[in-house]
C-alpha cells in the first residue's frame, strides 16, 4: 500500500491506494505539530479499516509539507548565518531594487532572514569565467566560522560570486563549516545559477528553513517506523518525489510541495477524462491556488515565500489569499474584505466551535450550501448558530441581515479568486472559454459554478474525491533527480560552427546523468527505468533573460529551430540568424511512479458493474438554499449514490466526506465513465 498524505493549514488529507483500490481520510490539522496529525490520522484509519481487506500498515508514505513555507512565513526557521565574498555582504538587502506595489508611497521590504552583525565577508575572489583572482583566505575563513559559533549560529548559507562557475572556494569554506558540526547550504549545492541576488536569496532560505524540516522529517520518519512503514518519500515543488534526506537538505524545493501534487493529480484525472487543456481550482483552508495546463502542466524557474524570491524548478501556481478560514472585515473605510488572514485549523471558522470571526465556511453554512450532518462524514460538528452570529459581525451595512452579508462575502472572495483565474489565463493569451475549470480541494467545488460563469468556461470537472487530490496527486507523483550547470556563456552560432556546443552539451549531460544516478542509488531508490528529461535555458545573444526549451536531441540543428520557435510564440518575433546563448543545463531523472493511474482503475469501488440512468429517484433530502438572494428548496445528493450515467439540473448539493459540490440553478450535471462530476451550462 502507498499512502500519499498533503498536510494543509487547516486539514491533513490522506489518500490509500493498494492493488487499484483506493481509499480516502480528512481530518483537523495539528498547527503545533504537523506529524502528530500525520501520525494520528494514520492510526485513525488503521483502527477504522480493520478487517476490511485494507493493509493496516503501509509500505510507502509520499508527504507534502507546509513546514518549509511556514517557517519562512512566521519567521521561525533557524538561526542563520551568511558568509560570502568581501563586499557584497548586502546584496541580500539590496537586491534588485524593485517596487512590486508601484503607487505604494511608504513600501515596507521585508526584513532580511540574517541580521546585519551575521553577514560576512571573506576575502577570495572569482573572474566572470570563474578564473581564481584571489585565493580564498582560510585562515580568515577560520575566523570567521570562530565568530559565527560564538553567536550560536545554527546554520550556515555560502554563496561566493560565480561560484556556479567554480565551487572550489565553496567547498572549502563549506568543508571548514562541516567539521565543525555546522548545518551549511552552498549556493553551489542549492543553485548552482547566475543571478547572484536569487542564488543568495535561495541559498540563505535554504539554510534558514532546511533545520526546522530536518527536525521534522525526522520526528515524522521516527513515529512512522515505529508504525511500520518502510519508505516515506516528500513532495517537491516541481511535481515529483524527493528523499527525505534530500527534503531536509534542500528544504527550499519544497516549498510548493502541496500545490504541486494538486496540480499533478488534476492534470492526470483531467487527461484521462479528455480534457487535457484546464484551468485547476484548489481551494483549501488557507489559500487558492490556480495553474494553467495548456496541454501540459507548466512550470517556471523562480516563485516567492513570504515576498522573498526562491529561484528553482516549480510547477507554475498562482496562490492568493481566499481560502475556506479566510476572515471577512470591514476595513476603516467600511469596505468589505475576505483574507488573506485565515483563522486556520485552530480556531477555524466560527461553525467548527471554537473561533468568532466570520469566515468564507461560515457564509456557506449560512446560505445552506454545507449539511452540517455531511461534514467529514458526520465526524465533526458544525454549529449554524455560531456561523449566524459570526457573520452578523459585519452584517450592520447590509441592514443586520446576515444573508445579505454572507452573499456579499461570497462576492468578494469569488472576485479575488477570478482575479487569479484571469491573471493565468486571459493576461497569458489564453482564453477561458476554450478551457476546462478541474475544482477540487475542501471548499473548491462550492465555488466553481460562479467562477466558471464570470469567466463563461464552458465546463467544470470535479475529480471523484476533490478534497483530497493534492494527496492522490502526490501518492502517484514518480520519484525525480533534478540537477543543473551553468554554461554561461554558451554560444551556439547557427549552421556548421555549432557542432562544438553539441559535443560540450553531450558531455555535461552525461556527466550530470551519472552523477544523479548515483545520488539516487545512495538515496535508496533502484534506478531501472529512470528516463532523462533535458531543458536548455536559452536566449539570443545581448538578451539578459532566457527561455527554458524542452529538448530530446542536443544537436543545434534540432533544438535551435524549437528555440526560434517559442521565442516567436511567448514574444512575437524571433531571428534565426543571430547567435544564440546557453545559459543553463537543467536534467531532470523521472523514475516510474509507485503508484500509475491506468493501474489505479477503481479510484471508488462503489459502483462497479453498475450504469445509472439520467435522472434521479424522488424522494429526496432537500433543505434551503440562498442563490441570488432567494432561498430554494435544493435537492441534497450524496456523491457516494451517484454512479456513471446519472444527471441532473441545478441547483443541488452532492455531498460526500472530503467536500461539497454545489451545482447551481441553469448548471446541468453528469457523472462520467470515471465517476468525475461533469458540470455544464444547461442547453450547452
Amino acid at each position: 500500500m502507498i499512502v500519499g498524505i498533503d498536510v494543509g493549514g487547516t486539514f491533513t488529507d490522506f489518500v490509500f491506494v493498494e492493488d487499484g483500490r483506493l481509499s480516502v481520510y480528512k481530518r483537523p490539522s495539528t498547527p503545533d505539530d504537523p506529524a502528530r496529525g500525520v501520525l494520528e490520522g494514520l492510526a485513525e484509519v488503521a483502527s477504522a479499516t480493520r478487517g476490511s481487506g485494507f493493509s493496516l500498515i503501509p509500505d510507502e508514505v509520499v508527504h507534502g509539507s507546509t513546514v518549509a513555507t511556514n517557517a519562512v512565513i512566521e519567521r521561525k526557521g533557524a538561526r542563520t548565518a551568511l558568509i560570502t565574498t568581501r563586499g557584497f555582504r548586502d546584496v541580500l538587502v539590496i537586491g534588485r531594487q524593485t517596487r512590486p506595489r508601484l503607487y505604494d508611497l511608504s513600501p515596507r521590504r521585508p526584513p532580511p532572514l540574517v541580521p546585519d552583525e551575521l553577514r560576512l565577508g571573506v576575502s577570495e575572489r572569482l573572474d566572470y569565467r570563474g578564473r581564481v583572482l584571489e585565493a580564498l583566505d582560510a585562515a580568515e575563513a577560520e575566523s570567521l566560522l570562530d565568530r559565527l559559533q560564538a553567536e550560536g549560529v545554527e546554520s550556515l548559507a555560502v554563496c561566493l560570486l560565480f561560484s556556479f562557475l567554480n565551487p572550489e572556494h565553496e567547498r572549502l569554506l563549506t568543508e571548514a563549516a562541516r567539521r565543525r558540526g555546522m548545518a551549511v547550504s552552498a549556493s553551489h549545492e542549492v543553485l548552482p545559477e547566475h543571478r547572484e541576488y536569487e542564488r543568495m536569496s535561495t541559498t540563505v532560505i535554504n539554510a534558514y528553513v532546511s533545520p526546522v524540516m530536518g527536525r521534522y522529517l525526522s520526528r515524522l520518519e521516527a513515529g512512522l517506523r515505529e508504525r511500520g512503514v518502510k519508505k516515506l518519500r516528500v513532495m517537491a515543488s516541481s511535481g515529483g518525489s524527493i528523499s527525505p534526506a534530500a527534503a531536509g537538505r534542500l528544504a527550499v524545493h519544497t516549498a510548493l510541495s502541496g500545490p504541486a501534487g494538486g496540480v499533478a493529480g488534476a492534470f492526470a484525472l483531467a487527461s484521462r477524462a479528455g480534457f487535457d487543456r484546464i484551468i485547476t481550482l484548489d481551494m483549501g483552508g488557507t489559500s487558492t491556488d490556480v495553474s494553467l495546463c495548456p496541454g501540459r502542466i507548466l512550470e517556471r524557474d523562480q516563485t516567492s515565500v513570504g515576498d522573498l524570491p526562491v529561484r528553482g524548478p516549480t510547477v507554475d501556481v498562482l496562490s492568493v489569499g481566499a481560502g475556506g478560514g479566510s476572515i471577512a472585515r470591514l476595513d476603516e473605510g467600511g469596505a468589505l474584505r475576505v483574507g488573506p488572514e485565515s483563522a486556520g485549523a485552530d480556531p477555524g471558522p466560527a461553525c467548527y466551535g471554537r473561533g468568532d470571526q466570520p469566515t468564507v465556511t461560515d457564509v456557506h453554512v449560512v446560505l445552506g450550501r454545507i449539511p452540517p450532518e455531511h461534514f467529514l462524514g458526520g465526524r465533526m460538528a458544525i454549529r449554524t448558530d455560531l456561523a449566524a452570529k459570526a457573520i452578523e459581525r459585519i452584517a450592520a451595512p447590509f441592514g443586520g441581515d446576515a444573508r445579505r452579508a454572507a452573499a456579499a462575502v461570497l462576492r468578494v472572495a469569488n472576485a479575488n479568486m477570478e482575479r487569479a483565474l484571469r491573471v493565468v489565463s486571459v493576461e497569458r493569451g489564453h482564453d477561458p472559454r476554450l478551457l476546462t475549470l478541474v475544482a477540487f480541494g475542501g471548499a473548491g467545488p462550492l465555488h466553481a459554478c460562479d467562477l466558471a460563469e464570470s469567466l463563461r468556461m464552458p465546463r467544470v470537472l470535479v475529480p471523484p474525491h476533490p478534497g483530497v487530490l493534492s494527496a492522490f496527486g502526490m501518492a502517484s507523483a514518480p520519484v525525480i533527480k533534478e540537477l543543473a550547470t551553468a554554461m554561461l556563456p554558451l554560444v551556439v552560432p547557427p549552421g556548421e560552427a555549432a557542432r562544438e556546443a553539441e559535443r560540450t552539451l553531450i558531455a555535461v549531460f552525461d556527466e550530470m546523468e551519472k552523477r544523479g544516478l548515483a545520488e539516487l542509488q545512495d538515496e535508496g531508490f533502484a534506478t531501472d527505468g529512470a528516463r532523462p528529461e533535458r531543458v536548455l535555458d536559452m536566449r539570443y545573444q545581448g538578451q539578459s533573460y532566457e527561455l527554458p526549451v524542452p529538448v530530446d536531441d542536443l544537436s543545434p540543428v534540432s533544438f535551435l529551430p524549437r528555440f526560434h520557435a517559442l521565442h516567436a510564440e511567448r514574444y512575437s518575433h524571433s531571428d534565426a540568424s543571430r547567435p544564440v546563448e546557453v545559459v543553463t543545463a537543467r536534467l531532470k531523472l523521472v523514475l516510474p511512479p509507485s503508484v500509475i493511474l491506468s493501474e489505479a482503475k477503481n479510484l471508488s469501488t462503489r459502483h462497479r458493474g453498475r450504469a445509472g440512468r439520467p435522472g434521479l429517484a424522488r424522494g429526496m433530502a432537500t433543505r434551503p438554499v440562498w442563490f441570488n438572494g432567494k432561498a430554494i428548496e435544493t435537492p441534497v445528493l450524496e456523491r457516494s449514490r451517484l454512479a456513471p450515467g446519472h444527471a441532473f439540473d441545478g441547483p443541488a448539493l452532492v455531498v460526500q466526506m472530503d467536500s461539497t459540490t454545489v451545482v447551481a440553478p441553469g448548471w446541468h450535471a453528469r457523472l462520467d465513465a470515471h465517476e468525475n462530476l461533469v458540470l455544464e451550462p444547461a442547453g450547452a
